[in-house]
Order: C-alpha cells, then sequence, then structure tokens
C-alpha cells in the first residue's frame, strides 16, 4: 500500500470544491489504490458548511479516503501537504474594480504562499485554481521562496477542455479524437485558444484541425469567442459559475502532473515564463502547451508561430504584464 498523501483543498465549502472532493477522495486523480488525507480551509464564517461537506465525505464510506480534516487556520491546513489546489479566492463583486480585486487577492494569495513557505513540503505541488488564477498563482510562487517554482501552476485546463469541445461538436467526434488544442496566456477573455497545432481522428487518421473543420473563419473567430467568453455564458444561463467543468478540469489537470500526459500529447498549463522561446516576457504564470514526465512539466519547443497567433499572444501577455505590475505594487506595500 503506498504511503497516505495530504491534498489540501482551500475554498472548501465553495461550490467548485464540493463537485471536486469527490473524485479526489474516490480516487479520480490520484488512482484508486492510493491512500489519501484531506484537508479542506474555509474561512470562519463557513465552518458550519465545511462540517456539512464533512459529514457527506464521511458518508461516502470511501475505502481510501483516510482522514478529513476541517480547518480556517492555514498552519493546521498547510502542514505537510504533498498537494495543494487553491480553489478559495475573492470573487469579483458588482461594481468592484478590476484593480480593486487583485488587491484583495494579493492578500489572500501572499498569505497562502507564506503558510506553504513555512509548512508544507518543499516536494509540495501547488496548484492554483481561483481568479485572477494566474497572477494568483505567480503572488503564492514569489511568497514561497523555498518551493520550486516549477511546482507552481494554475488552472487553464478547463479553457483547454472546452476548446476541445468546441472542435469536437462542431466535426460530431468525440472529444478523445480532438488533440494538441492550446490555451496560450491568461486565463481570461484575452486568452487565445489556438487550434492551429491541433489534430482531429477522422477516418481512420489524424489530421490538422484545420484541415478537418475546413472553416478557417470559425477557427479564427466564433471558435475563439466561444471558449474566451464561455464561463460567462455559463453564469449568464446557470446564474452560478462552472462548478462541474471546473472540478473535471482540476482533476485532469493534477492527474497529468502525477501520472504525465499519454505520448505525443500535450496540454495547456499556467507556468512561470522563463526560459520560454515563445517570446514571452520572463516571470510571467503564462499559460503553454506542456508535456509532463515524471511530475516535472517541460513547455512544447518549436511551434510554429504565424502572424494571427502573434498578436494574440502578444495581447494576452500584455494584460498579465499589467496585472503583475498591480498585484506586485500591493505585494511590496502589504
Amino acid at each position: 500500500m503506498p504511503d497516505t498523501i495530504k491534498v489540501l483543498v482551500t475554498g472548501a465549502a465553495g461550490q467548485i470544491a464540493y463537485s471536486l472532493l469527490y473524485s479526489v477522495a474516490k480516487g479520480d486523480v490520484f488512482g484508486t489504490d492510493q491512500p489519501i488525507s484531506l484537508c479542506l480551509l474555509d474561512i470562519a464564517p463557513m465552518m458550519g458548511v465545511l462540517g456539512g461537506v464533512v459529514m457527506e465525505l464521511q458518508d461516502c464510506a470511501l475505502p481510501h479516503l483516510k482522514e478529513v480534516i476541517a480547518t480556517d487556520k492555514e498552519d493546521v491546513a498547510f502542514k505537510d501537504v504533498d498537494v495543494a489546489i487553491l480553489v478559495g479566492s475573492m470573487p469579483r463583486r458588482e461594481g468592484m474594480e478590476r484593480k480593486d480585486l487583485l488587491k484583495a487577492n494579493v492578500k489572500i494569495f501572499k498569505s497562502q504562499g507564506a503558510a506553504l513557505d513555512k509548512y508544507a513540503k518543499k516536494t509540495a505541488k501547488v496548484i492554483v485554481v481561483g481568479n485572477p488564477a494566474n497572477t494568483n498563482c505567480l503572488t503564492a510562487l514569489k511568497s514561497a521562496p523555498s518551493i520550486p517554482k516549477e511546482n507552481f501552476s494554475c488552472l487553464t485546463r478547463l479553457d483547454h477542455n472546452r476548446a476541445i469541445a468546441q472542435i469536437a461538436l462542431k466535426l460530431n467526434v468525440a472529444p478523445s479524437d480532438v488533440k494538441n488544442v492550446i490555451i496560450w496566456g491568461n486565463h481570461s477573455s484575452t486568452q487565445y485558444p489556438d487550434a492551429s497545432h491541433a489534430t482531429v481522428h477522422v477516418g481512420g487518421k489524424d489530421i490538422s484541425a484545420f484541415e478537418a473543420v475546413k472553416d478557417d473563419s470559425w477557427l479564427k473567430g466564433d471558435f475563439l469567442k466561444t471558449v474566451q467568453q464561455r464561463g460567462a455564458s455559463v453564469i449568464q444561463a446557470r446564474k452560478l459559475s462552472s462548478a462541474m467543468s471546473a472540478a473535471k478540469a482540476i482533476c485532469d489537470h493534477v492527474r497529468d502532473i502525477w501520472f504525465g500526459t499519454p505520448e505525443g500529447q500535450f496540454v495547456s498549463m499556467g507556468v512561470i515564463s522563463d526560459g520560454n522561446g515563445y517570446g514571452v516576457a520572463n516571470d510571467l504564470l503564462y499559460s503553454f502547451p506542456v508535456t509532463i514526465k515524471d511530475k516535472t512539466w517541460k513547455i512544447v519547443e518549436g511551434l510554429k508561430i504565424d502572424d494571427f497567433s502573434r498578436e494574440k499572444m502578444d495581447l494576452t501577455a500584455k494584460e498579465l504584464i499589467e496585472e503583475k505590475e498591480t498585484a506586485f505594487e500591493f505585494l511590496s506595500s502589504a
């Protein structure tokens, strides 16, 4: 029997965590033979709700869920964690400027980064989900200097999955037949969903997505807008954010970190931009195509970038630079 791993989920009383926790606990992420200790962190006013979540996890009677710890204290939550999934963040409220949102989240992720630095295992893998995810992840990374920066990533897998789904729906094929789409940049409406390196399995062979779709204007137009605005569309329809699909994407993201990506396939993940070959400024938390082996990601190198893609990639990088500058003003004064 493998050693028990400790998995922390923050914002654990929220709706994304409610969709996520059962999948993690029953083995969808780390395997059905892996014992799990779940630590659930939320703010003090949510501890009653969190108690109900703990009861439900207990009532699932899952064989490999060894313990569930619910807490509002960072020193308890981050102690010896192997994996930290940082879901909780300050949501954008009506009338709130983006600058105010960044200021509120810098405070949260500076504190959580410091807790990681002080209490977590130095091998801990840290996945940031709470928005603005890229800049929150960079804030946590900068606040945890003793943990390797390569151990930090943010979630753009939901956008990646959305892009796959749109191409699959367009062609009436299974999502598993669509491979190697890319989400470049920020988890925001400036992100660039790129199908120019994607393939689709049709007629017994893999062909380029552009060849399969035969509609360049759609792939450079409505496809981009649909993926970029999908979160807002779900909120408009559901009156709540994308919890089920976000939870599925978190599972995909963490499972790939743990077990690696299939040969010949890459996925999208927000990672530190140092030393990338795509003209993205160093020290941004930017979504790239990556492959993963032995729990270590590597940016896919040598992909051809045309002028259309270059413009889109630069636009989302510009937004991230602005976010970083604003966040770091607050970080230095916090």
